[in-house]
């Protein structure tokens, strides 16, 4: 990797890390935080969701942003409205406010394609899966610390875990407006190439219909193994904290000890494992695998009734989506157009916001209804959909030299 890219990732990776740090200290929070706020178990799932409702609506606005004004002033702005989003967490006294905080996140939370725009200006094409893997091991790094700290916040006070990641999060957006440079091209990137402006670029509505009418199409199609990987995915994660709640009297002072165990695997995959299994194996190759995993992980989660094999169990969690979704992602960066790959990785995300918004209100209601162990059969069904969808993307478009 150059010198060059090399030194934009690594402070692309120390604001992700220091961005999912604030981020993963409220997140586990929230169920206790909304009963505690009497609200009922269906709700917690439409709180949860509304931080993917926001993020369904602004994705594709700061793609397009980040491709008309540069990847930079969207990301400041985006972790901006974080801090704002967890000052209100900290003060909330009622469930609603619980839900303006997720709204006021998700819309923060939708450059997460900027970021991955960001990867794809910066680093050379053979690189790329293996350059998201680490930006994923940062935030991952900060899923592993940060439910600690916010569970170890609470015996403070019920105000701490938001003020501290909201401070956090301020000082992050110094970080990034101190050291982090503009990656895109004409935005004070490489002056010698053109700037986006003088190309024809499709509109957000024309990219949005074109995944919804060409499903097979090459780009399309990764977009929705993205998209119903996400629903898989957070249809377990919606109810977790309930399901360890029910089954082994986890609370919100213990909840963050199970997110630091799961984080170890996420960062030893996607730092050490996830590279050399690109290398090996391309990308589609462990897109398939991960897919794979997630599958049978999802299946197996209710089966133990003792913690040690559970550790065993949600281990393959992790390890599987360290492989799919940085994949699937990097993927669609070899093989979007170039003029665009900001708002079409922005629609990527909003189609996983639509997931994010349909994963949490099922599984939850499934809970209620059917029983704790219904949600995870039923994730795992939805993701062996991906694991057909992944087995169908051809392998040849990766070897294709990347057009200027």
């Amino acid at each position: 990797m150059r010198s060059e890219g090399m030194k934009k990732l690594s402070v692309l990776m120390a604001i992700a890390f220091v961005d999912m740090l604030g981020v993963a200290m409220v997140f586990p929070l929230v169920p206790f935080y909304a009963l505690r706020l009497k609200a009922e178990p269906w709700m917690v799932g439409w709180i949860i969701a509304s931080f993917s409702i926001a993020q369904l609506a602004s994705s594709p606005m700061w793609g397009r942003v980040s491709d008309r004004y540069g990847r930079r002033p969207a990301l400041l702005a985006g972790l901006g409205a974080s801090g704002i989003a967890f000052i209100i967490f900290g003060y909330a006294g009622a469930w609603w406010m619980l839900v303006v905080s997720r709204l006021v996140q998700g819309a923060g939370g939708g450059t997460t394609g900027v970021v991955q725009a960001y990867v794809g200006d910066a680093i050379e094409r053979k690189e790329r899966a293996k350059a998201l893997g680490w930006i994923s091991a940062a935030t991952n790094a900060g899923v592993m610390i940060g439910p600690a700290i916010g569970s170890f916040a609470t015996n403070i006070s019920n105000e701490a875990p938001g003020l501290i990641a909201a401070g956090i999060c301020f000082l992050n957006v110094f970080l990034a407006w101190r050291w982090l440079p503009e990656s895109k091209a004409g935005k004070g990137g490489n002056p010698a190439r053109p700037s986006i402006e003088s190309v024809t670029v499709r509109s957000v509505r024309e990219v949005v219909w074109d995944v919804v009418r060409r499903p097979r199409g090459d780009v399309p199609r990764l977009v929705w193994i993205y998209a119903v990987g996400m629903l898989g995915f957070n249809s377990m994660n919606a109810v977790l904290a309930l399901y360890l709640g029910a089954q082994f009297g986890v609370t919100e002072k213990t909840i963050g000890y199970f997110f630091l165990y799961i984080g170890v695997f996420s960062i030893v995959m996607r730092a050490l494992v996830l590279g050399p299994a690109v290398e090996r194996l391309g990308e589609t190759g462990v897109m398939r695998i991960g897919s794979l995993a997630m599958a049978l992980g999802l299946f197996l989660i209710p089966i133990p009734h003792v913690i040690p094999l559970f550790a065993l169990v949600i281990a393959i969690i992790p390890i599987s989506t360290a492989l799919l979704f940085p994949a699937t992602s990097a993927l669609v960066t070899h093989r979007a157009p170039k003029s665009e790959l900001g708002q079409v990785l922005g629609v990527q995300q909003a189609f996983g916001g639509v997931a994010r918004v349909v994963a949490p209100i099922g599984a939850t209601a499934v809970f209620q209804a059917a029983g704790p162990s219904v949600p995870f059969y039923v994730a795992s069904g939805i993701v062996a959909v991906v694991t057909l969808l992944a087995f169908r993307v051809k392998k040849e478009p990766e070897v294709v030299a990347e057009a200027a």
